[in-house]
């Protein structure tokens, strides 16, 4: 692998795997079962899990995981966001390059390859697993809750205009969870965002730190809110714009 934290010829390279867990019993083990034993020939894994204090089962099932040679677990003592337990993760991480993985099944294990494969040769230091790789608009089909998929998918692309406008170049699905990238290029970075605001934070940051991104199709079912979407549709996006303006202007 071609990066500045190349590692030595005595071991393979290493991928990190940032699992947050909050409120996940409905899909947590069979997500987990499945990020342990992913297996990529020439990788080595590192899974962070950070468990948010649960109170559905979730902490119980990460804690199955304790003394596994690959996992690592974090416990947080309160939930205080996506972003704030991914922060925590990546202080934590080994790993050459970094991947953000969710505890649900929206998102494909079987693309980490193709998400890898530019890093890898060297061809990329920061690769987005685009959601509309499959064709269509619409990324949020919700069975039983056709306005909120529509206010959702609407707003996907009202604010995926303004950062693009804000970074001065086109992307299609800025806000993937799938964010994969070397680890060196956060590199003197300070990331402060706690909830969904981080992905705008994480991105934004990476840009502006020499990081260009290109979008690679991959597999995604959208999870409905019975099923369990945790986003705010009318407090979270305040703090995306507010993320917006202070990733994009202020200090990195």
């Amino acid at each position: 692998m071609h990066t500045s934290s190349a590692p030595g010829a005595d071991r393979p390279p290493r991928l990190s795997v940032i699992v947050p867990v909050y409120n996940e019993i409905a899909t947590a083990r069979q997500a987990l079962d499945a990020i342990v034993a992913k297996e990529i020939p020439g990788w080595d894994l590192e899974i962070i899990m950070i468990e948010s204090n649960s109170r559905d089962g979730s902490r119980e099932v990460v804690l199955g995981y304790r003394g596994h040679p690959r996992v690592k677990i974090i416990l947080e003592d309160a939930p205080k966001g996506k972003g704030a337990a991914v922060r925590k993760g990546l202080d934590q991480a080994t790993g050459d390059v970094v991947l953000i993985q969710d505890a649900d099944l929206e998102y494909d294990l079987a693309d980490y390859e193709v998400l890898l494969e530019p890093i890898a040769a060297g061809r990329q230091s920061f690769v987005l697993g685009c959601r509309h790789g499959l064709g269509g608009l619409a990324i949020r089909k919700f069975s039983g809750e056709p306005i909120r998929g529509f206010i959702l998918n609407l707003a996907h692309w009202v604010f995926t205009l303004m950062i693009n406008a804000s970074l001065g170049f086109w992307l299609r699905d800025p806000f993937t969870m799938y964010k994969v990238f070397r680890r060196d290029c956060i590199k003197g970075i300070t990331f402060t965002c706690n909830r969904f605001d981080f992905d705008w934070e994480l991105l934004i940051k990476l840009v502006r730190n020499g990081h260009r991104p290109i979008e690679i199709p991959i597999s995604y079912t959208s999870r409905s809110f019975k099923e369990g979407k945790k986003i705010r549709i009318f407090r979270d996006p305040l703090t995306w714009m507010r993320a917006l303006v202070v990733a994009r202007f202020g200090p990195l």
